[in-house]
């Protein structure tokens, strides 16, 4: 009894899911199950492939980069760009003549005179130690990029017969393929003759928790703010500080290195599981910080004269061709973590923060100094008088060029004006920062709630600076990494060591055939829902299992309209259920999607022939709902932003297998309902049916987004312990396979699906 007391006393928070819908790798004393197994066939080349995390990887980014072609270019290209000359710099600078004796006095110096010879060069070189020191360097650093780059070849070209063999996509026809026609390829290839041998079915949550394994621990742990990456300094107050060299540390140290927490790619080490180890498992850990971050300490700097010259070679050209570059704005690396949802592909993430772009930057345009605009304007004016005065002379006589530092004068001059400008507000444009900080939640799904009603304030704008910064700040942040990241990882680290060992141990599950994953990751709203974001009644998780920022039930929300054909667990089913019933009530009580597109201020372009259902003129006509359908006499009582934003969701709703509404080959008495927006029937026809589909799904997403955030906002105004109005005690649950088509047909999550899966099978046979 002792004995099996001890044993529970080990793994108190640790959980093992025996779940026969989850899928693939255990661990070490079922190792026989690792293997990837094929029948005998047109893919009888692919067995025994134990780590199917790195395989399924490797079909994600040999899509993503566009096939094996790409793949070899790209690679060889970063190869081959390696170029060795010794310059002569006096005869480079004019500062010796040239000798030309055996030609003519007044020849012209050339490119090649300032070039020595490759003797003279190597007698050069063999005289400077610490140049040799750099080329040996340097030369060792290209042997492990190009035995590292073949042996990525080989891998892929690998998958390139996987695809063609097993998948049924030859390589011309690759592009032709969206991520999701390739992952349905992967399911129906399970359903035919088995990938995995511990499975009978494969799921879209299992290639994903496979493909972004330890990506959903890194976006887990920047949603609980364990990561060392913000910091109060003095005179500067709050900073982020997360770059690439900080990142490429923090995973070597937490899931890739000798020391690391997890022991191969699909478990942690059994120590990391037992409580009564955590605190010796902590402090390695953080010895192992301190020796990284001397380690990083002694090469900084090689690092560091690496970062100056990539910068300067990938930014020089492109600084002279267009100054105003580095004023120009990108989502910070932290941003890309704070605002990723969970299970959220590399590009599904890149194109929502593209989408969330444009309206970012006219957010952060809507704030002017007029002490800098007064400076800039006088700055601007006297530096475009002087480049105007030597471009005028410039043109009259030529021999001004000839002047020492003439040319650098007009650069500079011209860089001045154009950075002067940009600090000029434009004096015809009206902004309103709360409608515009709306448009980007419609967009990135996350941000700060204190923002509410505070979008105008410059301690906003500054937070928002964080995650949206200037190209100018991450090239300087990348510039410093080599000092700074040293810094953090002996300083910083350390004292966070034990808690996130705590994170790693109470935050995992291990899924039968799967392995051990984030809990956050299963997208489990029982144990991870906030009560705040419409999840009270279907949660039972503590304050502390709760994911920040409503990022458990966006996430699940965003992966079932992405993968409209996944099966949610009856947990995610009930929420889901209870949100479509809540979607319904309040559309009940707004005015018509048709009464809304019109009045909405962005509703000429929505349904123009150039627009579909853009996010931005739905977000619009919801900000503009309130106001407007108060004052229209039909309507008896002004409507609320959240049934504005309700009506175009219920509008939204597009049952399985039927065309879109207004699309060409639809039945004639299919027509579209008075309060269905239609998208007009020359954007159909210019649209494939994956581009329309991925549109539909991104302004259905931004429309939840919205709503769900309206809601709790409401629900914190009524304040703790409320629901909303309307809201029922037990939510009606369906079972059974009939019973779940039909509620998938009455629900806009997920409501279409891109192909017929027969229709999949005959074109892969």
């Amino acid at each position: 009894m002792a004995e099996q007391g001890e044993k529970d006393r080990e793994y108190p928070e640790y959980r093992r899911l025996e779940d026969c819908e989850e899928d693939s790798p255990p661990g070490e004393e079922e190792e026989e199950q690792l293997l990837l197994h094929v029948t005998e066939g047109p893919t009888d080349s692919w067995h025994h492939i134990k780590d199917l995390d790195s395989f399924f990887t490797k079909i994600y980014h040999f899509h993503q980069r566009n096939g094996f072609a790409c793949v070899v270019l790209s690679d060889v290209l970063e190869l081959v760009t390696f170029l060795l000359c010794c310059v002569d710099y006096d005869v480079l600078f004019a500062t010796r003549p040239l000798n030309h004796s055996h030609v003519p006095e007044h020849t012209k110096v050339t490119l090649p005179d300032a070039v020595l010879p490759a003797p003279q060069c190597a007698r050069r070189l063999r005289g400077s130690g610490w140049l040799l020191f750099l080329l040996v360097l340097a030369g060792a650093v290209w042997l492990c990029r190009l035995v590292t780059a073949l042996r990525r070849l080989v891998g892929y070209w690998e998958i390139r017969s996987f695809y063609i063999r097993a998948l049924g996509i030859p390589a011309e026809e690759l592009c032709n393929h969206s991520w999701q026609s390739v992952q349905a390829r992967l399911l129906a290839l399970q359903r035919r003759q088995p990938l995995c041998v511990p499975r009978r079915e494969l799921t879209e949550l299992d290639i994903h928790h496979r493909i972004l394994r330890f990506r959903n621990y890194t976006v887990a742990m920047v949603n609980k703010s364990l990561l060392p990456v913000r910091f109060r300094l003095p005179l500067l107050g709050p900073v982020v500080f997360l770059t690439r060299g900080l990142q490429f540390n923090l995973e070597l140290l937490l899931f890739r290195g000798p020391t690391a927490l997890f022991q191969n790619t699909w478990s942690l080490r059994p120590q990391v599981k037992r409580a009564g180890a955590r605190r010796a498992l902590a402090r390695g850990l953080a010895r192992a910080a301190v020796l990284l971050g001397v380690a990083n300490l002694a090469l900084c700097p090689c690092v560091l004269g690496w970062r100056l010259l990539l910068a300067f070679f990938s930014y020089a050209e492109g600084l002279k061709r267009a100054p105003g570059s580095l004023g120009a704005r990108r989502w910070s690396l932290y941003a890309r973590h704070y605002l990723r949802h969970f299970n959220e592909l590399g590009h599904e993430l890149q194109a929502r923060l593209g989408r969330g772009h444009a309206p970012a930057t006219k957010y952060m345009d809507s704030f002017s100094s007029p002490l800098l605009a007064v400076l800039a304007r006088h700055v601007g004016f006297f530096a475009g008088s002087v480049l105007a005065v030597l471009i005028v002379l410039t043109v009259y006589d030529e021999d001004v060029l000839t002047v020492q530092h003439i040319l650098t004068a007009i650069t500079l001059l011209g860089l001045v004006v154009t950075v002067a400008r940009s600090f000029i507000p434009d004096e015809h444009s009206v902004w309103c920062p709360e409608q515009l900080l709306q448009r980007v939640l419609a967009h990135v799904h996350y941000l700060p709630e204190h923002w509410q009603g505070r979008a105008g304030r410059a301690e906003t704008r500054a937070e928002m600076a964080q995650l949206f910064q200037y190209k100018a700040v991450f090239i300087l942040e990348e510039l410093l990494s080599p000092l700074v990241t040293p810094l953090i990882l002996i300083f910083a680290f350390p004292p966070r060591a034990l808690e996130i060992v705590d994170f790693f141990r109470n935050f995992t599950v291990e899924v039968a055939g799967v392995g051990d994953i984030c809990s956050f990751a299963q997208l489990d709203v029982r144990h991870h829902g906030n009560p705040q974001w419409l999840s009270e009644g279907h949660t039972e998780a503590p304050p502390e299992r709760q994911a920040e920022h409503g990022k458990t039930e966006l996430s699940l929300m965003r992966f079932a309209l992405s993968n409209p054909r996944w099966r949610p667990p009856p947990p995610a089913r009930r929420f889901l259920g209870h949100l479509q019933a809540q979607v319904t009530r309040d559309a009940a009580t707004a005015p018509p999607p048709r009464h809304l597109l019109a009045e909405g201020p962005l509703a000429a372009s929505l349904l123009s022939e150039d627009s579909a259902l853009a996010p931005e003129g739905l977000v619009a006509s919801v900000l503009a709902a309130s106001g407007l359908v108060a004052r229209d006499p039909r309507y008896g009582q002004p409507c609320s932003t959240a049934s504005a934003t309700a009506s175009l969701l219920a509008s939204l709703r597009n049952p399985l297998g039927t065309p879109p509404c207004g699309a060409p080959d639809s039945p004639g008495e299919h027509q579209c309902p008075e309060d269905r927006p239609a998208l007009s029937e020359s954007r159909l026809r210019s649209l494939s049916r994956s581009a329309l589909l991925a549109e539909v799904a991104s302004a259905e997403m931004s429309l939840h987004a919205i709503y769900l955030h309206q809601l709790h906002q409401q629900q914190q105004l009524q304040g703790p312990g409320s629901q909303p109005a309307g809201a029922p005690k037990h939510p009606f649950v369906t079972t059974g396979s009939a019973a779940r088509a039909s509620q998938l047909r009455e629900m806009p999550l997920g409501g279409w699906a891109e192909e017929e899966e027969e229709e999949e099978e005959e074109t892969m046979t």
